[in-house]
């Protein structure tokens, strides 16, 4: 029987029970989540883990960046990852994203959230 390669998803979000949800939501849809609760714990896991295709980040977070400082970081370092980024304070034009990055509003429904993480990894 052969393996099938997961989709790999970073989730980025300080609050645990959003968080939580979003990693429900998308491991029933199939896909592999790994979680970080603000985006320098993300760049380590980054470090960490080249089977990572997208990054999942809310744009709000505490520590030394926010969603969109993450996301250009991502861009110039790990060019293959595709971006979706969210927010329930800031509504994000699509073009201000990197690399034809996703923008999805909180709150988001679990309809919504597939939809965006399939036409992210699709781009």
């Amino acid at each position: 029987m052969g393996i099938v390669a997961k989709t790999t998803v970073l989730l980025v979000e300080d609050e645990a029970m959003i968080r939580f949800l979003g990693t429900e939501v998308l491991e029933e849809a199939g896909y592999t989540v790994i979680e970080a609760a603000n985006a320098d714990e993300a760049v380590a896991i980054l470090s960490q883990h080249s089977e990572i295709q997208l990054l999942f980040s809310d744009i709000d977070m505490p520590g030394t960046m926010d969603g969109m400082a993450l996301a250009r970081l991502v861009h110039e370092k790990w060019p293959g990852i595709k971006l979706l980024l969210t927010s329930g304070k800031h509504q994000v034009e699509e073009a201000a994203i990197p690399d034809h990055g996703r923008f999805l509003a909180k709150p988001w429904t679990l309809g919504q959230l597939i939809g965006k993480v399939t036409s992210a990894l699709a781009a």
